[in-house]
């Protein structure tokens, strides 16, 4: 599979577009016999979701894609070994995905412990209602990235993503106990941190009127 392949299809659909119902694990054994076919196949029903889920995890459309582009690249080059049965194929693909981007984040910056970290509590429920919707999506995006890694995977699984936390769990190999807890912490953080540049903005309003 050439890595070309992959930029073109960076919009990728979430499998709405894609008429072929042939079922994943179908398709991986084809990709093991060398079908490009099916790895395009595969591609089309996942891409977009990948990208989204690494955007949200690394912060930038570009990493995203490289990421993307190294997890079909792991698809072509491991389908021998997948084995029907033992889990499914996205969540494998989407367990994949988020480590890769954990790994580069940890090479990025140091890694944080979520035991070690407060319990950050917020007296505010949330940003201003009266914002408006785009400008909200930007502050809660450049909130997510602030948040330690595995918190970031967790409420980009959970919240963008749509799993549940038992799936959750499974992509990040961890307990969903660990999960609710990765959850709570994550959603109190962006709170505190929302609210934060809330009263930074509402203060700076009142200066400059």
């Amino acid at each position: 599979m050439r890595a070309g392949a992959l930029h073109s299809r960076r919009e990728g659909r979430r499998g709405s577009g894609c008429v072929d119902e042939t079922p994943d694990d179908e398709l991986v054994a084809a990709v093991a016999r060398g079908d490009e076919r099916a790895c395009r196949l595969l591609m089309e029903r996942h891409l977009g979701r990948v990208v989204a889920l690494a955007r949200r995890m690394m912060g930038n459309q570009a990493d995203a894609e490289e990421v993307a582009q190294e997890v079909f690249l792991r698809v072509w080059t491991h389908a021998e070994s997948w084995q029907p049965g033992r889990a499914q194929f996205g969540t494998w693909l989407y367990r994949v995905a988020a480590n890769l981007c954990l790994d580069r984040l940890r090479r990025l910056r140091p890694s944080v412990d979520i035991d070690d970290m407060p319990d950050l509590v917020s007296g505010e429920p949330g940003p201003d209602a009266r914002l408006e919707q785009d400008q909200l999506a930007a502050r809660v995006e450049a909130a997510l990235q602030q948040l330690p890694e595995r918190q970031r995977a967790a409420i980009a699984l959970s919240h963008y993503e749509g799993f549940s936390n038992t799936e959750t769990a499974e992509i990040l190999e961890v307990s969903v106990e660990a999960v609710e807890s990765l959850l709570s912490r994550g959603r109190r953080q962006l709170r505190a941190l929302l609210a934060t540049e809330r009263d930074e903005l509402l203060r700076s309003r009142e200066t400059s009127a």
